[in-house]
């Protein structure tokens, strides 16, 4: 395995355009490549953010347009990237929140439906329109092992340390976490699962109001040591952020920590 690495993390506004959303990734994309990445992760829902009441007319199969689209894009860079979560079909009339990881080859070779749904008083109920994934996932690749969440998963700590148990090296946080409780708690709770597991964070995030739907994101999409180090953030804006990643530091916070599953 390399020990270092270069990862991307792509900050996005998606519309209800798949189309035009599907432009604008490739866009930044082709940025994050310019930069040597060897991993692009893109936020929660990439592809479209839609009210509740549409949400299934735009669920796709995987592989499908969306996840084709993006392993062609792999092939072409020689990278992985992370489709941050996309609307899968069901067999009800209900989606999955579902992350997939593509390698350089073109391949899905992991796939992740969000466990946690964020039924709360701060929005809509998303189980009204959205099925639980029941698995955790990791998967081990030639860049270290991965393992897999989804925005409101960030509170519950014990899926984390599952995966850090699975021997997770790198966990992805695709999310489209609110502006009204982001400012308070994105960062702090970011930081703190990779502090207690002694992992990377790769965190892309949603900024901005959602065209479709007027919901806020909060932006300050990041990417955390196992030390809990920030070594790259988003600014306010559409954009991509890119850091080196070492991988001995894994081992030498553990190390130095005492640190044991």
């Amino acid at each position: 395995m390399t020990n270092k690495i270069i990862v991307s993390a792509i900050q996005l506004t998606s519309s209800g355009n798949k189309e035009e959303n599907l432009k604008k990734v490739d866009e930044f994309i082709d940025i994050a490549v310019l930069s040597k990445t060897q991993l692009v992760a893109l936020p929660e829902l990439f592809n479209v953010i839609t009210t509740p009441d549409k949400e299934y007319n735009f669920a796709e199969s995987i592989p499908g347009l969306t996840i084709n689209h993006l392993a062609l894009k792999a092939k072409q860079n020689k990278i992985f990237i992370l489709a941050g979560s996309i609307l899968e079909i069901s067999k009800s009339r209900k989606s999955y929140n579902t992350s997939v990881l593509i390698n350089p080859q073109g391949e899905i070779i992991a796939k992740y439906r969000k466990i946690n749904l964020f039924d709360t008083t701060l929005t809509r109920k998303e189980s009204d329109t959205r099925l639980a994934g029941e698995d955790i996932v990791t998967c081990s690749t030639e860049l270290g092992v991965f393992g897999f969440s989804i925005c409101y998963d960030l509170r519950f700590p014990e899926l984390y340390r599952e995966l850090g148990r699975k021997g997770a090296q790198i966990i992805f946080v695709p999310a489209a976490f609110l502006l009204r409780t982001g400012k308070d708690h994105w960062a702090t709770l970011l930081r703190a699962r990779a502090i207690e597991n002694q992992v990377f964070i790769i965190a892309p995030n949603q900024f901005g109001k959602a065209p479709e739907t007027g919901t806020e994101t909060y932006g300050r999409s990041l990417i955390i040591d196992p030390w809990g180090n920030v070594i790259a953030c988003a600014s306010d804006k559409e954009c991509v952020i890119t850091a080196q990643l070492d991988m001995d530091l894994i081992d030498e916070t553990k190390i130095k920590l005492g640190f044991k599953y």
